[in-house]
């Protein structure tokens, strides 16, 4: 028994780091020690909801949801496709981005305030014109707070869902009032507190929402043609499904994304389950580990 014990550890640290390495990258392992083992205060402590919610599994399919439903902006996609490289690089991208949420959401207040400004200078660089004549930056307010409350809601929502200890209502506002501190410090200008207020600025950005090409392009290649090796084929197309249903259905007509619901409660949902369930198992979270 001892034997077989030591052998199952030693597959979940290997398939665990191996998840580790891709998704946070080849210094994420020592990353992770620093960000949560250097002394000194935080921004949240051990006991906010923020810090449930991006340690869970989870994350992975609310991540994955809120790059389709964000793409639905025309300034934010049209920002991305032009300045980001998220095809050239999608890892490099990804890992820059768990870097960011792990090191504001558990790191030092004096890291996540210097990760927070290095956003920002990145964002002043980046502006341009679409195809049809607009003007963007990635600094305006509010294209900032579009692509804040899509995060918001899709990372919420993906917990609720598929997270090993859903939050209760006192717990999914206080979430959103955590997050609403890292967005202010982005340059949301007064990003909601609560889950009430998040629904009310996503319904207050409908009218600006459609999929242009380059958004129907980015969820063919998240969903079709995903950078991911044969053997996580699978695996991750399971996230993508259920990532594709935590989204409105306008949404996924917008995107040309078949669904079908009676499909997703007796089949994609319970596989979510389990596969946030595996991942949680090879890659359990750093307060527990």
């Amino acid at each position: 028994m001892g034997l077989l014990s030591d052998g199952g550890s030693v597959l979940r640290d290997r398939i665990g780091g191996a998840i580790l390495t891709r998704v946070a990258g080849p210094d994420g392992p020592l990353n992770r020690e620093r960000i949560h083992g250097t002394p000194g205060p935080r921004w949240f402590g051990p006991d906010r909801p923020v810090r449930r919610v991006h340690g869970d599994a989870s994350m992975f399919i609310g991540g994955l949801a809120a790059l389709l439903l964000q793409s639905l902006h025309p300034l934010a996609m049209a920002a991305v496709a032009g300045h980001s490289g998220f095809r050239g690089d999608p890892w490099g991208r990804l890992q820059r981005t768990s870097t960011f949420l792990a090191v504001t959401t558990y790191g030092t207040a004096d890291a996540a305030q210097q990760a927070v400004e290095r956003v920002r200078a990145v964002h002043r660089m980046v502006r341009g014109t679409t195809s049809d004549g607009q003007e963007y930056r990635a600094d305006d307010p509010r294209l900032l707070c579009w692509v804040h409350i899509a995060e918001v809601d899709c990372f919420l929502r993906a917990h609720q869902r598929y997270g090993a200890r859903p939050l209760d209502d006192a717990g999914c506002d206080a979430y959103v009032a955590d997050m609403a501190r890292v967005g202010a410090a982005l340059g949301v200008v007064d990003p909601p507190a609560d889950r009430a207020g998040l629904e009310e600025r996503l319904a207050a950005y409908r009218g600006e929402l459609r999929a242009t090409p380059e958004a129907r392009s980015t969820a063919r290649f998240l969903l079709l043609h995903p950078p991911v090796p044969l053997i996580a084929r699978l695996p991750y197309g399971v996230l993508a499904a259920n990532a594709v249903s935590l989204l409105p259905a306008w949404a996924t007509r917008a995107l040309w994304v078949p669904r079908l619901p009676p499909a997703e409660d007796v089949c994609v949902r319970p596989l979510g389950t389990a596969v946030t369930a595996g991942i949680r198992w090879v890659l359990p979270p750093r307060d527990a580990a």
